[in-house]
């Protein structure tokens, strides 16, 4: 795991793994790696340079250094809905980072129960994968990653 849970001041739990969600669902990976190869459509899509997504040349970019990581945690200060499709649960929140700037990041669990756990004064971690976009797409997004949650974790107990 990345996450480093027992370094927390509180006990963690991790909610999210990508590498369950693909196990649950090959079909996400399949999608995501048919866009790669798909050259009619270079505005979509990752690149590709690090491995086709959720595979074993992909993870071993991730374990080896290859695809940059971005390491995210916090205090959560709002829990709320994000998007337009309704909601009966969460699935964002607003985390107070150590330098004192407020993130917010999407809320992943592997068990749509767990999205309960994320409440205002309790720790909440991600990590995301960088994976590089395709040269067209970095245009089109203006930016050259797309950020892949990994893990994430929420505290049990409130933190503040």
């Amino acid at each position: 795991m990345l996450l480093k849970l027992e370094n927390s001041k509180v006990p963690m739990k991790m909610v999210y793994l990508l590498s369950e969600k693909l196990k649950v669902n090959p079909e996400y990976a399949s999608l995501t790696q048919a866009l790669t190869l798909d050259s009619t459509k270079p505005y979509v899509g990752l690149n590709g340079t690090n491995g086709l997504f959720g595979t074993k040349e992909w993870w071993d970019s991730i374990e080896q250094g290859r695809i940059p990581l971005l390491f995210i945690s916090g205090v959560i200060k709002r829990a709320y809905v994000a998007g337009q499709d309704p909601s009966n649960f969460n699935n964002t929140v607003d985390l107070l980072l150590e330098d004192g700037t407020i993130q917010s990041v999407g809320i992943y669990t592997n068990k749509k129960e767990d999205s309960k756990l994320f409440k205002i004064g309790y720790n909440a971690s991600i990590v995301y994968a960088l994976d590089e976009l395709k040269p067209q797409a970095m245009l089109n997004f203006g930016q050259k990653y797309n950020q892949i949650a990994l893990e994430m974790a929420v505290s049990l107990e409130p933190i503040e």
